[in-house]
């Protein structure tokens, strides 16, 4: 299987994800958006970073469960509950310097939004992986 990630020319450069990825491959994964839920299903407690490192938690264990590492990811959106910049930065910041952060360099989407589907959510992480 061939993964190729590629920033053309005529696009502004990214901080590390790629515009344009393109996949041959006989499996896709797609898991469904990780949230920040520990196992007994209560949102993790404290601010947007700890509900980013319960989500990347929940994608690694999602990701190896169907066969697949994060250098396999091609498609990320990132939702985070908020407008506020530094705190969409912040996100990708943890996410990108996580265990798996490979996962980012893909093409990828960071969207700040006005709630997500559990009370206290946070942050969401929707992947999609490719496998030979």
């Amino acid at each position: 299987m061939t993964i190729e990630r590629q920033n053309p020319p005529a696009l502004h450069p990214t901080p590390g994800y790629h515009h344009v990825t393109t996949v041959d491959a006989r499996r896709t994964v797609h898991l469904a958006g990780q949230c920040p839920l520990t196992p007994d299903g209560a949102v993790v407690p404290g601010d947007v970073l700890a509900q980013a490192d319960q989500v990347v938690a929940n994608t690694e264990a999602a990701l190896s469960h169907a066969g697949a590492a994060p250098e396999d990811v091609v498609r990320t959106v990132i939702y985070v509950a908020t407008s506020d910049r530094p705190t969409l930065s912040a996100v990708w910041q943890r996410f990108t310097e996580s265990s798996i952060a490979a996962a980012f360099t893909t093409a990828s989407t960071l969207v700040g939004v006005t709630c997500l589907g559990y009370p206290g959510q946070l942050v969401e992480l929707d992947v999609t992986a490719a496998l030979a």
